[in-house]
């Protein structure tokens, strides 16, 4: 069924690239289902496993540079390999280790000494890193961000506390935003340093359970000094950067939607034709019916507005409107289509028989994480009205 929606308007080589990928989703990791826990892993020999597999077809460090050993994907093909991994709940929602270490934009654009101390290290497996923004009372809003870091003779000093920082507990270092020049704020007043964990005044809170099953931590830095070189990319530049971190989380997000989508459809139609109440198969019922197609509805529109966003940042453009529409609409449509899945699956759809339940965590937990869909809505509202349209 997922076949036969069929996207016309992407090169030869994506659709290929598409078919490869969604073969070893297919014939690789949706078998493993069945090992996955409640939070959502795979067991770590299983793991590796599949990760050796999927180094040896080339699916392995898909946003890396080549000359680093990575794919060198632009965001187009990131967007359709994030799409078919999402059709397995063996690859987790928000860690692909599966397909090679998390690099991201703020990581490759390290240079010199710093390049071959921390992303190299990352690339080759050596090291971890996490993305340190979010704080208590800055979360959605962080231009309202408290952490602050002032010049020392020998470099930085930073002050503060982040929290539900996935990936704190067993990162080597984080990549954390700051506050540098307090009357500028979010205009070129954050700024993004590199801080080991084992810096004296580093310290990590306890574990933040999820209903993900993933567990977040709090970081607390007091007088942390770090070195002048850890600055990245120039004082002031900590939003722009995080913007091309963020801008990725939500292509991510929209694609892992449409993933999500098309698997729960592809399993619901397949059980609606075989289960009867009544008397009566439910797709001869018009309800059932048109729950279906909107979901199809739904998971074209999402895979839409996700390839026209990552096909405009690939040319360079401004498309951080398109990102936001991908984001809502994927979370939002693709919550309610994992819900009525569910919902037409009747109690099964409660049991994890089925990888539903799963999916409906994460959907339900995307329309908060990146971007809550009201603050995405108002920033959209803000441009539209200042722009008189998009």
């Amino acid at each position: 069924m997922y076949e036969t929606m069929p996207d016309h308007n992407l090169p030869e080589e994506l659709r290929e690239f598409r078919d490869s990928i969604r073969r070893f989703v297919d014939r690789e990791l949706r078998p493993l289902e069945k090992h996955v826990t409640i939070d959502g892993k795979l067991p770590a020999n299983v793991e590796a496993g599949v990760a050796a597999k999927a180094k040896a077809a080339g699916f392995w460090l898909m946003d890396v540079p080549e000359d680093l050993g990575g794919a060198n994907l632009g965001l187009l093909a990131l967007a359709i390999f994030w799409e078919e991994i999402s059709r397995t709940t063996a690859v987790s929602a928000r860690d692909h280790a599966i397909f090679g270490p998390t690099i991201g934009p703020i990581l490759l654009s390290l240079r010199d000494e710093m390049r071959e101390k921390y992303l190299m290290p990352v690339v080759r497996g050596e090291l971890k890193a996490c993305f340190a923004q979010t704080e208590p009372d800055a979360g959605s809003d962080p231009a309202s961000m408290r952490t602050k870091a002032v010049r020392t003779e020998r470099g930085w000093k930073i002050n503060g506390n982040k929290r539900y920082i996935t990936k704190a507990a067993k990162a080597d270092f984080a990549q954390v935003m700051a506050v540098t020049d307090p009357e500028k704020g979010a205009r070129g007043g954050i700024s993004c340093f590199i801080v080991d964990m084992d810096t004296p005044g580093v310290t990590i809170g306890p574990a933040e359970m999820t209903m993900m099953g993933d567990t977040p931590y709090e970081i607390m830095f007091e007088d942390v000094e770090i070195p002048a070189e850890h600055l990245i990319g120039g004082e002031g530049m900590g939003f722009a950067l995080a913007q091309d971190y963020i801008n990725h989380g939500r292509i991510r997000h929209g694609a892992h939607s449409c993933g999500a989508m098309a698997r729960c459809l592809e399993m619901t139609v397949s059980y609606v034709k075989q289960r009867k109440t009544f008397g009566a198969v439910l797709s001869d019922r018009q309800g059932v019916q048109w729950m279906l197609a909107d979901g199809y509805m739904a998971l074209h529109a999402t895979r839409l507005m996700v390839h026209d966003a990552a096909a405009k940042l690939d040319l360079g453009q401004d498309a951080r409107v398109e990102t936001f529409m991908a984001k809502i609409t994927g979370v939002e449509k693709g919550f309610k289509v994992v819900d009525d899945c569910m919902q037409l699956h009747g109690g099964m759809g409660l049991t994890r028989e089925t990888p539903l339940e799963r999916y409906w965590r994460d959907l339900r937990s995307f329309r908060i994480t990146e971007g809550p869909t009201e603050v995405l809505k108002t920033t959209m509202a803000r441009s539209i009205l200042k722009n008189a349209g998009l």
